[in-house]
């Protein structure tokens, strides 16, 4: 267990002890709720980046563990609220970050004056990843049965996950305070072409034409001579790049709640960053403890609890364009989703292995009659 959590033990500790020298007690604990909060709201986010990561080699996994972090922390939770302050705002980076060391209040202020704008990207992108599960005709198991196999069917109509997005955009752009109605619908948008742009690229990278005339497979197999090993070489680094590429967008959609719900419990930029890099420290060790174990194969519904979780989210930041929820009551949902994915699991593999001995036993009776 060390190997995959003891640098997320050193760095939490080492946080904790920075929040104390700089603030004491009252600093030290906004930093340890900010990181349990963290944890909670991105825990499905750690099962969506483990169903991706265990397709990509050791390089991309190494890159997303390390430098993927460094992104994680400073760029999203430092570094991106100041820039859409600064976008929303019509300041200078400079100005936003002076703002931000010199009056904490006025800074939380003014991120919480581009809480729409987060909102509705983060929400369209996550809205987006959940349909296109939900739509999803080649998956084979199914969690709520009863409900995932019938919208799997929907998902012949082309286009629908599309449609639907282009709706919620519309909705929100209607619950959300008139003078942000532009606002929404740009960032809405804004959020469907992004996750349509790394999707083609994916598709894109993942299947290279092959100047040689060979076929190369998805996972950057080559069928034949000529230009085809290059050819594999370079599909399998353009397909790890764009993962890379999907995961810190993903991250970045699970951050914004986080983000602007950190004000509520601090208004020091440091102490916020302090918790949640805490926080997205744990949740990449868990991705790599789940790759590395196996979990999605072990636990079958977990990504399905996951994919849920992540509707629930989306569905949570659109509705906040209109009405305030708590970020406890989204972490909290989402852990349930996942606990109840998990036991479902269990349940399902244990009643499987109840019915392989009547199995047998049902086919060695059938081979006496036979004989």
């Amino acid at each position: 267990m060390l190997r995959y959590f003891g640098f997320s033990v050193l760095l939490t500790v080492a946080a904790l002890i920075a929040a104390v020298l700089f603030g004491g007690p009252a600093a030290l604990l906004a930093v340890a709720v900010l990181g349990v909060l963290e944890v909670c709201l991105s825990f499905d986010n750690a099962v969506v980046n483990a169903k991706v990561l265990r397709r990509m080699s050791q390089l991309w996994r190494k890159l997303f563990l390390y430098v993927g972090i460094f992104i994680a922390v400073f760029g999203m939770r430092l570094l991106l609220p100041i820039v859409l302050v600064a976008v929303t705002a019509k300041l200078s980076i400079p100005e936003v970050w002076d703002l931000a060391l010199t009056d904490q209040e006025e800074y939380g202020a003014r991120v919480e004056s581009a809480a729409e704008a987060i909102y509705t990207f983060g929400g369209i992108f996550l809205l987006m990843i959940f349909l296109n599960f939900l739509f999803d005709e080649e998956r084979e198991i199914h969690w709520l049965a009863w409900l995932e196999r019938p919208l799997a069917k929907a998902g012949k109509l082309p286009y629908l996950a599309v449609v639907i997005a282009l709706a919620v955009i519309y909705l929100g752009s209607q619950i959300a305070d008139p003078e942000k109605y532009s606002t929404v619908l740009v960032s809405g948008i804004a959020g469907l072409f992004t996750y349509l742009l790394i999707g083609g690229l994916n598709e894109l990278m993942e299947a290279p034409e092959d100047d040689g005339g060979d076929d190369v497979t998805a996972t950057g197999e080559s069928t034949g001579r000529g230009n085809a090993a290059g050819t594999a070489t370079k599909a399998v680094a353009g397909a790890g790049a764009a993962a890379f590429l999907y995961l810190e967008v993903l991250d970045a959609s699970f951050s914004f709640d986080g983000v602007i719900g950190a004000f509520a419990i601090s208004s020091d930029i440091f102490i916020i960053a302090l918790g949640l890099g805490i926080g997205a420290f744990w949740v990449r060790s868990l991705t790599i403890f789940m790759v590395d174990k196996g979990t999605l194969d072990e636990y079958r519904y977990l990504e399905h609890g996951a994919m849920w979780a992540i509707g629930f989210l989306a569905v949570i930041m659109i509705a906040e364009l209109r009405f305030h929820i708590s970020e406890y009551v989204t972490g909290l949902t989402g852990l349930l989703f996942i606990v109840a994915a998990v036991i479902s699991s269990i349940v399902a593999s244990r009643r499987e292995a109840a019915e392989l001995p009547a199995t047998a036993a049902a086919e060695r009776d059938e081979v006496t009659v036979g004989r």
